[in-house]
């Protein structure tokens, strides 16, 4: 058997009896420290601010974190990350992340204001932007290392690094809104709340997200590589960018006036947030044709129906189909075809990844998993017949014509039963793992 190249983690142990506890305790004692380091920094920032500034920094601050949070929510729509994922990232950048940079940033202000004088303006433009972009970073290197499966690309990078970034945001708000409160509290006014939310909750609500994203590409590149040297310097260039952009915009918030502030919001920020939507955009379209290249095969395996291909081939005739279900067979029903939907395009991104080469010797294991996935999640949506066929013919979406319903699969019985449909990009059926 030819060399396998390897992932960034091994293969998946077997399940035992211990390693099932270690997987319950481990998120469990993880959420506890998130926790703990959340009640820190309300204690932190309720000193700095008063109980009063909490609750006003933080009534202010829901209101840009739900749209920004809605956003990543709506570019995750094609592969959903695990919700459990998608909030612990959340959490890590409003709890731990934002503790950790508030006492290294402080630390470092302390001492750089007395060996200079200027900690105030070093702290800003040099330490925040190197620590901050550092903990909002780490977490992007823990899914890679410990969570390799759940990171099939750019678009993950994004998503996980733009959550991280909203929570990190999110405290923060609630530091700048909550003394911009104590501000006008002790000088009878009340433009300062109202600036302070106008500017990073209005005109910049996606500047952190915008700078960790950089990082989240760098990622998302080293996890569609096998080269160890690629991966490391794609990481460490977006965390580079990262931190180019923050200092950018710290010091021109900072040190140069207003004018300048403005000027690189307009020509540098800007531009760039209409780069990254394009990016976005582009990576989607990547997305929908790896599902779209692989259904053929699944149909010719008799994974799924012939008739579901068109249906599961793009955004708007999943949406359809999961519309037409509802209104016919209720919402348990069109929840076992979103299921169904999932798996299929789980099986797709895996297989694309195995072709690429960068799973290594969890191919099988993986592949076994999420093919017994799709089986279970079609058997669901199977078990009510109206969810697969009946329904999209009776009440579907206006003009909606849905395919003939096809042939009911073949039972299988995992990759010991190859051979499979060929899209790895080579003659025949053998399995990318056999050498």
């Amino acid at each position: 058997m030819a060399q396998v190249t390897q992932g960034w983690g091994a293969p998946p142990p077997l399940p035992t009896s211990d390693r099932q506890r270690r997987f319950v305790l481990g998120p469990v004692l993880g959420l506890l420290a998130l926790a703990i380091c959340g009640l820190v920094v309300i204690g932190l920032v309720a000193g700095s601010v008063g109980p009063g500034g909490v609750v006003v920094g933080a009534l202010c601050a829901l209101l840009p974190v739900g749209p920004v949070v809605a956003a990543f929510l709506w570019i995750d729509r094609w592969e959903p990350e695990p919700p459990r994922l998608l909030l612990l990232a959340f959490l890590w950048g409003a709890c731990f992340a934002t503790l950790s940079a508030l006492l290294i940033n402080s630390g470092a202000a302390l001492l750089i204001d007395e060996l200079t004088g200027q900690g105030d303006v070093y702290g800003a433009v040099i330490v925040a932007p190197i620590v901050e972009e550092a903990f909002k970073g780490v977490f992007l290197v823990g899914l890679l290392v410990f969570r390799y499966r759940e990171f099939d690309g750019i678009v993950d990078g994004i998503v996980y690094a733009g959550l991280v970034a909203a929570g990190f945001a999110f405290t923060e708000n609630i530091l700048y809104i909550g003394r911009a409160f104590a501000e006008d509290s002790v000088a009878g006014q009340s433009g300062a709340v109202l600036g302070v939310l106008l500017v990073r909750g209005v005109l910049s609500p996606f500047a952190h997200p915008l700078f960790t994203a950089m990082t989240g590409i760098g990622a998302g590149i080293a996890a569609r590589h096998r080269n160890p040297v690629v991966r490391v310097l794609a990481i460490a260039v977006g965390y580079v960018v990262a931190v180019f952009l923050h200092a950018l915009w710290n010091g021109s918030a900072t040190i140069a006036g207003g004018g300048v502030f403005l000027g690189v919001y307009a020509f540098v920020m800007l531009p760039l947030f209409l780069v990254m939507i394009g990016v976005v955009l582009w990576q989607r379209r990547r997305e929908q044709r790896t599902v779209a290249d692989q259904l053929p095969l699944f149909a010719q395996a008799g994974w799924i129906a012939p008739s579901e291909v068109p249906l599961l081939s793009s955004l708007a005739g999943r949406r359809g189909w999961q519309a037409a279900v509802r209104r016919r067979s209720g919402r348990a029903t069109a929840k076992a075809v979103m299921g169904y939907q999932a798996a299929v395009t789980e099986l797709a991104f895996l297989r694309a990844r195995i072709a690429r080469g960068t799973v290594g010797s969890s191919a099988p294991i993986w592949h076994e998993q999420a093919l017994g996935t799709l089986r279970r999640a079609r058997a669901a949506a199977v078990g009510h017949p109206e969810a697969l066929t009946v329904a999209m013919a009776h009440r579907g979406p206006q003009n909606w014509t849905p395919p003939p319903p096809g042939p009911p699969p073949p039972p299988m019985v995992g990759p010991q039963s190859w051979p499979p449909p060929p899209p790895y990009g080579g003659p025949g059926p053998r399995p990318p793992w056999q050498g």
